[in-house]
């Protein structure tokens, strides 16, 4: 079981402070939303989580079973899906699938034939990204984030760019591919996390 504890946690810009004092704790088998409103730190919030940005006062351990991780072996452990994630647009779907299944190990019971039927985008297999709408790009980021064998997945406005269709796709894959794993969702839109047992609101700590 993997925990991220977090304490006293704070992040500032030059003087401004964007929150402070952020204590919880994250536990396997749980899913939480960071709720707030646009530029309220929720994705900065999820950037010190992912260890991609350094806080500026307080600590974050990561912990497996009890025993703690270091920060920089935590990469294996996470997954992530958010807008400002590029992917290789040069790639066709079938590379950019290799690729990244090349540093994130496969579920089990998940090949690349399977994921493109669940992508629904087997005709766009040898198709590169560059050509794919933003509502196909949505929809592979998800896919290679729920689809990886890691026990953490964070999702930042997982639903952006997706129509009505996609957005039922995006609650069935949370619920095929989402259960045992420790869930952090960035929202402010409540079909994005209504389904998570926890709410963290941004905005009680500033």
């Amino acid at each position: 079981m993997l925990e991220i504890v977090l304490e006293d946690i704070g992040r500032r810009f030059n003087r401004d402070w964007i929150f402070r004092g952020i204590n919880c704790r994250f536990v396997q088998g749980n899913s939480y939303a960071i709720l707030g409103a646009n530029g309220s730190g929720k994705s900065t919030l999820l950037q010190i989580i992912l260890s991609s940005l350094s806080p500026s006062e307080g600590q974050i351990n990561y912990l497996q079973e009890g025993r703690l991780l270091e920060i920089a072996d935590f990469f294996s452990y996470v997954s992530l899906a958010a807008p400002y994630q590029e992917l290789i647009e040069e790639f066709t779907l079938v590379e950019l699938l290799e690729f990244h299944f090349s540093f994130k190990r496969i579920i089990d019971d998940m090949d690349l034939k399977k994921l493109l039927s669940l992508l629904g985008l087997e005709q766009s297999a040898h198709k590169e990204i560059r050509y794919f709408s933003s509502g196909m790009k949505q929809r592979t980021k998800l896919a290679m984030a729920c689809c990886a064998a890691t026990p953490v997945v964070l999702l930042d406005e997982p639903t952006s760019n997706l129509d009505v269709k996609g957005i039922d796709w995006y609650h069935q894959l949370i619920q095929q591919f989402g259960a045992n794993k420790l869930l952090i969702i960035c929202s402010n839109q409540a079909h994005e996390y209504d389904f998570c047992q926890h709410q963290l609101m941004i905005e009680g700590y500033k």
